[in-house]
């Protein structure tokens, strides 16, 4: 160091520079430490973070800006010709809500069968968006844009959720009418539907047809027998105190009749309807109690019949299938319920009205008036005075001998006739294994 250079401890009092072996600048007194910064280092970095703070800033500002525009700011939209302000983005699901949806009254929920089950459990109004309707699980997708335009109105009605099965299809019974025989021609089938349950309700309703039933069809024919002329005499509601006597007279006379007890006269007189069978007439059924069939459910009418069945069957020791329906009331309903039980049902074509004792000459004109190939004539030899119809059958049967009419059973008069199935005429029918009943 010069001695002119003046160095105090605590202070420099002269600075001078040199040329370092380097290249460098040093100043004499002070050397730095190394990798110190210096003085102009750092004015840069004072700058720079000013700038970063003008930049983040403004970042902000763009951020705020786009969430106003994004998010916050309201926008016009058009609802039923009318103007409307919603926060943008808001979905219209959230728009309807927030106004109950316009004063738009809700659908009614309905059942599968059509019936209300609840007056606003449908839908709750029908939107129209831009042209666009949608559903109700639509709605909470579309977010509101400026200038849509929207129409509400009033909900649609929606029907229940339902469940969906497959069940059988009873035959119907197609009855023709006309005859004084009638038997089943065709035997029904099942088919198959498709039907719709609701889940609320529990309704049940077709929907569709799979598989068509069979029909069951009962034939109604007038025998008409050829080769000669026939015609048949049938008693009904016996045995009674009267049978003997008529049983005698067709004896005597060498004809046979078809005879139709009630199942009550047959436990009665139970001698009588075995005599009328070995004597070689036919016996049929009344049913039990004489009851007018179409009246009784279809348990009582079943059992009406067996049980009649089963009695003069006992009695006679002979099967019978055929009846007469009291009072000739044997409908779709009967056939459909029972016609497994049968053969076939046997009307009249000549009613001799002798249950309002006309005398004995009134009946057996009335026969003989009406006399015809195949007719079948109705008497009683039960259920209250058959004294005329004692008295007018010797005329009868030798007035329809003389007029060259022979004298035969129902079921003779069948065989003569040929249109009537086999198992018919003998009163050995029996349902397929295939068929079916009607379910009433």
């Amino acid at each position: 160091m010069a001695k002119h250079d003046t160095v105090k401890t605590g202070q420099v009092d002269n600075l001078h520079f040199s040329h370092s072996s380097h290249g460098a600048h040093a100043i004499h007194g002070i050397v730095p430490a190394h990798g110190a910064e210096r003085g102009p280092k750092r004015s840069r970095r004072g700058g720079g973070i000013g700038v970063a703070f003008v930049m983040a800033a403004a970042v902000a500002i763009v951020v705020v800006a786009g969430c106003w525009w994004f998010m916050w700011r309201d926008i016009d939209v058009t609802v039923n010709d009318g103007a409307q302000s919603v926060r943008v983005g808001t979905s219209l699901s959230d728009f309807l809500k927030d106004n109950k949806n316009f004063g738009a009254k809700p659908g009614r929920l309905l059942s599968v069968g059509g019936n209300v089950i609840s007056e606003t459990g449908g839908e709750a109004c029908a939107v129209n968006y831009d042209g666009d309707l949608l559903k109700g699980d639509q709605l909470p997708e579309r977010k509101l844009h400026d200038g849509d335009v929207i129409t509400v109105k009033n909900g649609s009605d929606v029907t229940e959720g339902h469940t969906e099965k497959r069940q059988t299809v009873a035959p119907a019974v197609q009855m023709k009418t006309g005859g004084a025989i009638q038997y089943v021609s065709q035997w029904g089938k099942t088919g198959k539907k498709t039907v719709w349950v609701g889940k609320r309700s529990g309704e049940t309703v077709d929907k569709k047809v799979d598989v068509e039933p069979m029909d069951m069809i009962v034939e109604s024919v007038n025998p008409s027998p050829k080769d000669g002329q026939y015609m048949a005499l049938t008693f009904d509601d016996g045995p009674s105190e009267y049978t003997p006597k008529i049983l005698a007279i067709l004896k005597e006379k060498g004809v046979h009749a078809t005879f139709y007890n009630l199942g009550n006269s047959a436990n009665k007189y139970p001698d009588y309807t075995k005599r009328l069978v070995e004597e070689g007439n036919e016996l049929a059924s009344h049913t039990m109690r004489h009851q007018n069939l179409p009246t009784l459910d279809r348990e009582s009418l079943r059992s009406e019949i067996t049980k009649a069945f089963d009695v003069v069957n006992k009695a006679s020791g002979k099967t019978v299938q055929m009846i007469r329906a009291p009072y000739g009331a044997f409908t779709a309903t009967e056939w459909g319920r029972c016609g497994d039980l049968i053969s076939c049902n046997v009307l009249w074509n000549i009613d001799t009205l002798d249950w309002k004792r006309p005398g004995a000459d009134a009946i057996k004109n009335n026969v003989l008036s009406h006399a015809k190939n195949g007719r079948i004539v109705l008497m009683h030899d039960g259920g209250g005075d058959r004294s005329q119809d004692v008295d007018a059958l010797p005329g009868i049967i030798d007035g329809l001998t003389q007029a060259g009419y022979k004298l035969v059973t129902v079921q003779e008069l069948m065989k003569l006739d040929g249109r009537f199935p086999e198992d018919v005429v003998k009163g050995t029918v029996a349902m397929p294994k295939d068929a079916a009943l009607p379910a009433n």
